[in-house]
C-alpha cells in the first residue's frame, strides 16, 4: 500500500503576544503556537500561510473581527472538531462559559468534555478558545496562561475586559 505524505508549510510571525510558528497543510492552517525561540528563516509557506499571517495583523491592529482562512481539523477526534467549529461561531468581544459551549453542542452535561477539547485546541486566537470563561464569568485555564487570555479580550473589548476590570474581578460575561 502506498502512503502519500501530506506537506507540511511553516512559518513565523512576530505578533504582539511573541513569536508565533503558524502550521498548514494543503487544506489549511493546522497549527498556530506561541514560540519562545526566536523566528527562523520561512522556507515552507503556502498561500493559507500569507493569509493568515496577514489576517492576524488585520486582528491585532484591531481591523479584523473575523477570520477568513482555511482551517484543518481533519486529525482531530469528531468531537474536538464540533468544539473549535462551535467557537469560532463566538463573536468577536464577547464571551460564553463551558457550559454555554455545551448546551450549544446540546449536551449540557458535556461541559468537562468541552473544558479538554478547549485545551487541545491546536490553533489559538482563529479558533477563539480565550473567549470561553467560567460560567460564573471568571478567567479559568488558557493553554499559553491568563495572562495572554487577558490581552486577547482586551484587544477585543477594552471597556468590558479593561485592566481595572480584571484586577478587581468583574463579572467577565458580555
Amino acid at each position: 500500500m502506498l502512503y502519500l505524505k501530506t506537506m507540511t508549510y511553516t512559518a513565523n510571525y512576530a505578533s504582539p503576544l511573541g513569536n508565533l510558528k503558524i502550521e498548514s497543510s494543503e487544506r489549511g492552517i493546522t497549527s498556530i503556537q506561541i514560540v519562545n525561540q526566536t523566528a527562523e528563516i520561512d522556507t515552507y509557506i503556502n498561500e493559507h500561510i500569507r493569509i493568515c499571517i496577514l489576517q492576524l495583523e488585520e486582528y491585532f491592529s484591531g481591523t479584523r473581527k473575523v477570520f477568513q482562512v482555511p482551517v484543518d481539523f481533519s486529525d482531530a477526534p469528531f468531537f474536538y472538531q464540533e468544539v473549535w467549529n462551535t467557537l469560532m461561531c463566538i463573536p468577536y468581544g464577547k464571551t460564553r462559559s463551558y457550559h454555554d459551549v455545551a448546551k450549544r453542542l446540546g449536551n449540557y452535561k458535556a461541559v468537562r468534555a468541552v473544558g479538554v477539547a478547549n485545551a487541545k485546541n491546536p490553533i489559538p486566537i482563529i479558533v477563539p478558545c480565550h473567549r470561553v470563561i467560567g460560567k460564573n464569568g471568571s478567567l479559568v485555564g488558557y493553554a499559553y496562561g491568563l495572562k495572554i487570555k487577558k490581552q486577547l479580550l482586551h484587544l477585543e473589548n477594552p471597556s468590558q475586559f479593561n485592566e481595572q476590570g480584571v484586577l478587581f474581578n468583574e463579572s467577565l460575561k458580555v
